[in-house]
C-alpha cells in the first residue's frame, strides 16, 4: 500500500504495531488493529474493520463492511499435501462477521483455485473453512463447526455448533444442522439434520417461517420430503413424482434437482 500518511488522509486507521506489507490495498475507512499482519497481495474494501492479532495473507480480497475479530487467519496456504505453492486465492464479499480464531484457507489448482464466501455471513469463533469451499450468503456457522475441502454451502444454511462436513459434501440452501452433526453425505436444501452420522428430521419449518416463506410453499416442501424420505419409490419413480410436484413450486424443483444431482448420496 501507499505510505501511512496517505492512508490517514483516506481515513484508513492502522495501529503502529500492525504490519501492512507494500502492495496491500486498503480502501477508505478500513481499520487495522494492533499486531495484525496484512500481506502484499491483500485487498480490503471500504469500511472493513480488522481486529488485533489477525493474519491476512496470500491473494486475498475482502469486500466492504466486514468485521474480522482477533486471532483470525485468512488466506493461509491450504492444508493439502498436493499444494505446491501455486498462486491461489480467497474472495470474501460484504458485510460478513468473522469471529475469533476462524481459519479460512486459500484454494488449490485441483479445483477453481479460489475459496469463496458471499455476503452477510455470520461465522462464529473457531470455525474452519478449508480450501476451495464455496459459501453463499446469509449463512450461520456456529462455534467449532468446520467444512473440509471443496464443500459447497447454499444461502441461508445454518450449521450448528461442532458440525463437521466431509470433503466435497454439498449443503443445500435453507438447511439446518443440530449441534455435533457429522455430514458425510449431501444435505438437501430446506432439510433439518442431526447426529453422527447425520440423519434427516424433516423440513426446516421454523427457519422458513422466520424468512417469510408462505405456508403453501412449506406445505409443498413437506410433501416432497415425505415422498423422498418416507415412501418406497425407486429412483425413477421418485424422480417422476417429484417432477410432478415441482410443476407448481420452485422450491420443490430445487429440492428435487439437488437429490438428482447428488453424486455421493444424500442424508437419509
Amino acid at each position: 500500500m501507499r505510505d501511512r500518511a496517505d492512508a490517514r488522509r483516506r481515513g484508513v486507521t492502522i495501529h503502529p504495531t500492525a504490519i501492512v506489507e507494500p502492495g496491500a490495498r486498503l480502501a477508505a475507512g478500513v481499520s487495522v488493529g494492533p499486531c495484525t499482519v496484512i500481506g502484499a497481495q491483500v485487498v480490503i474494501g471500504e469500511g472493513t474493520v480488522i481486529g488485533p492479532h489477525v493474519v491476512i495473507e496470500g491473494r486475498t480480497r475482502i469486500g466492504r463492511g466486514n468485521r474480522v475479530w482477533q486471532f483470525a487467519s485468512i488466506g493461509a496456504a491450504p492444508q493439502d499435501k498436493k499444494y505446491g505453492g501455486e498462486d491461489t486465492a480467497v474472495e470474501i464479499g460484504d458485510g460478513n462477521t468473522i469471529r475469533e480464531f476462524v481459519t479460512i484457507n486459500r484454494g488449490t489448482v485441483q479445483d477453481a483455485g479460489t475459496t469463496r464466501i458471499g455476503d452477510d455471513n455470520w461465522i462464529m469463533a473457531s470455525v474452519h473453512v478449508a480450501h476451495d469451499c464455496r459459501i453463499g450468503s446469509h449463512t450461520i456457522f456456529a462455534n467449532y463447526s468446520g467444512i473440509a475441502g471443496h464443500v459447497r454451502v447454499g444461502d441461508w444454511a445454518v450449521l450448528g455448533a461442532g458440525t463437521l462436513a466431509h470433503q466435497r459434501v454439498r449443503i443445500g440452501a435453507h438447511s439446518f444442522t443440530g449441534m455435533g452433526t457429522i455430514l458425510d453425505r449431501d444435505l438437501p436444501p430446506y432439510v433439518r439434520a442431526a447426529g453422527n452420522r447425520a440423519q434427516a428430521y424433516g423440513i426446516n419449518t421454523a427457519g422458513l417461517r422466520r424468512r417469510g416463506f408462505a405456508q403453501g410453499v412449506i406445505d409443498a416442501l413437506k410433501l416432497a420430503y415425505k415422498t423422498a424420505y418416507r415412501g418406497a419409490l425407486g429412483p425413477e419413480e421418485l424422480r417422476l413424482a417429484l417432477q410432478a410436484q415441482a410443476a407448481a413450486c420452485v422450491e420443490v424443483r430445487e429440492f428435487a434437482e439437488f437429490l438428482g444431482d447428488s453424486a455421493r448420496g444424500y442424508v437419509r
